[in-house]
Formats: structure tokens, C-alpha cells, sequence
């Protein structure tokens, strides 16, 4: 399709097109047409919500595996230098600290009411104000699985 700026009113119009080039064949044996009859079920209910929760979650993915990278480096490059003699660690005290800053319900330790009160947080700030948001949650666990 071309796009023709006209000379008097500056607005896009499209170059008329032959009728037979914007006619999509019902019969066609392209595989990919026939995956997207087979799915459009399920492209129907795809809502903006899911995706952006899809995108959401394979991004976080992404940052977790950076985040563990980064850490677990740190940790080899430290755990290096107590085995050497150079520094010394209490790694009870780290342990406990690191869990009072993750700690919501105060038992000490992180289990799954924790981590209900953490998505309830993630969910609520990446759904603010987001049309359709129904999909999110769906969507958002498969691009963490697919990530």
C-alpha cells in the first residue's frame, strides 16, 4: 500500500488499490494461515492486559537471571577472599538480616504468605490504571515460564 500526501490539505490518504490484491484467500494452504483459523479462539481472548503481563513477566525473568549472576558472583568473589583469610563473614547475621528485610508477616522466614503479599504489591503496581487487566496475572506467569 503507498502513501499519496495530497497537495491541498496536507492528510494521509492510501493509494487506491486493485481489488483483487486486498481480497484474503479463505481456501489457502499457507501453514501459517491455517495455524491462525486454528487459533482464533484463542487470539480472541488474548486481551491487552495478557499481553502486557507477558511481556511484564519475561522481562522480570530476564532481570532475575541478571540479578543471580550479579549476586551469585558477589558471593564467589567474598566467599574467595574468607577462604583466602583476607576478610571474615558472619553468614548467620547476613542470613538474619536478609531475611527481616524480606520478612512481611514477621515469623522469620520467607514462605508463601510472603510471597502472596509480594505479587499482591507487584500486581497492583503494574495493573494501575491498565485497561483489561483481567488477562494480567495469566499472562504475566507465562512470560515468566516462557523467559
Amino acid at each position: 500500500m503507498a502513501i499519496v500526501l495530497p497537495n491541498n490539505n496536507n492528510k494521509l490518504s492510501s493509494a487506491s488499490m486493485p481489488e483483487d490484491d486486498k481480497k484474503i484467500e479463505k481456501a489457502s494452504s499457507d501453514a501459517m494461515t491455517i495455524a491462525i483459523d486454528k487459533a482464533k479462539p484463542i487470539i480472541a481472548k488474548v486481551s491487552f492486559g495478557s499481553l502486557m503481563g507477558f511481556c511484564s513477566g519475561y522481562a522480570l525473568k530476564q532481570v532475575g537471571k541478571i540479578a543471580a549472576v550479579v549476586l551469585g558472583a558477589g558471593f564467589i568473589a567474598v566467599q574467595t577472599a574468607v577462604s583466602y583469610g583476607y576478610i571474615q563473614v558472619n553468614w548467620d547475621r547476613v542470613k538474619g538480616d536478609a531475611i527481616k528485610k524480606v520478612d512481611t508477616d514477621g515469623d522469620g522466614k520467607v514462605g508463601a504468605d510472603d510471597m502472596k503479599v509480594y505479587w499482591k504489591k507487584l500486581k497492583t503496581l503494574l495493573t494501575a490504571n491498565l485497561p483489561n487487566s483481567g488477562g494480567f496475572s495469566l499472562g504475566f506467569f507465562y512470560g515468566v515460564k516462557q523467559g
